[in-house]
């Protein structure tokens, strides 16, 4: 059962795979495109692919992107872990890597934002801290639906029958298995009932109302079954 847990719906991760996949998009690109609307870190040039574009923007956007692609096309659930992993990664180096590079000089820095102190504390959030804050925030999403094993992925596996292979050719609802063995635990007790003849050749009356009851369950859940 838990290698079967492994396989997941495609549709598990295709949203935060999207969300990823744009922001990883936008990561990457509005380093280069943001000097046309005066948006950007020094040099205010576009397209000017500097070493500190490059190791603090264009790697961590690439590297969201790439994840954010295996998280929605994926069904089985380590890949999607690590690209989640990876992700968050990306999400780190993004609110902090310009910080270290002010600080290291072995590291490049992104430059100054251009503009005034609300365009440049716009340019910070939207470039670097709040861009790496959410995806971080998706990638733990996208962690938390695909490190906890919901009843629907146990549902969905196959269950050991009584064919001559040993399982059901196919998945078994819980739903539906619960209302086939509710019919059986009716059907046995109808069948098992032994009814007691007393003076004159007729059934008692507690004989009668359970035998009554049984049959009502019996059609209750074969209606639930349908």
């Amino acid at each position: 059962m838990m290698a079967g847990t492994l396989r997941v719906r495609r549709s598990r991760g295709a949203l935060s795979g999207m969300f990823l996949v744009l922001l990883g998009i936008w990561g990457a690109l509005i380093p280069f495109v943001g000097p046309y609307f005066h948006f950007a870190y020094t040099p205010d040039r576009a397209w000017d692919a500097t070493s500190g574009r490059m190791w603090l923007e264009v790697l961590p956007g690439v590297v969201t992107l790439i994840s954010g692609v295996v998280v929605f096309i994926s069904r089985f659930r380590p890949a999607a872990v690590f690209a989640a992993w990876l992700a968050t990664l990306a999400g780190a180096w993004f609110a902090v890597g310009h910080l270290i590079g002010t600080a290291w000089t072995s590291i490049p820095t992104a430059g100054t934002p251009v503009g005034g102190a609300t365009r440049a504390t716009l340019e910070q959030v939207a470039l670097f801290t709040g861009l790496g804050v959410v995806i971080l925030f998706v990638a733990a999403l996208v962690l938390g639906r695909f490190t906890v094993i919901g009843a629907s992925d146990v549902a969905d596996k196959p269950e050991r029958g009584a064919h001559a292979g040993g399982f059901f050719t196919e998945p078994v609802p819980a739903r539906a298995a619960s209302a086939t063995q509710t019919i059986r635990r009716a059907a046995a007790r109808t069948t098992t009932m032994v009814p007691v003849f007393r003076g004159g050749g007729r059934r008692s009356t507690a004989s009668n109302a359970a035998a009554g009851r049984a049959a009502a369950e019996a059609d209750i859940a074969a209606g639930r079954a349908r």
